[in-house]
């Protein structure tokens, strides 16, 4: 599986979103021991009272990559952007949708 470098896709300008609301992030990125404890350090940093119990983690099919998806309960389209900006950011995400 080949992943595609660095994409990020924050929310469009275009999206109505109504505040707070539960917002879904795939992050994929190599599968190395430390990446989603990682991740969740960064999605921490941008929404604290993220839950790390709710984390998904799926393995690509050759095990090479991992794919986390934290569901965050977002307060606005600025954190978003910024959590955005800090995941695509971190060395080891290849892809933030």
């Amino acid at each position: 599986m080949t992943l595609p470098t660095k994409t990020a896709a924050p929310a469009s300008a275009d999206t109505t979103l109504v505040f707070p609301t539960e917002f879904p992030i795939k992050i994929m990125g190599k599968r190395v021991d430390h990446f989603a404890r990682d991740i969740v350090a960064v999605v921490r940093e941008h929404a604290p009272d993220f839950d790390a119990a709710t984390l998904e983690l799926r393995a690509s099919s050759g095990g090479n990559y991992l794919s986390v998806t934290a569901t965050i309960r977002a307060t606005s389209r600025e954190q978003l952007d910024t959590l955005y900006r800090a995941l695509t950011s971190h060395p080891l995400v290849k892809v933030v949708l």
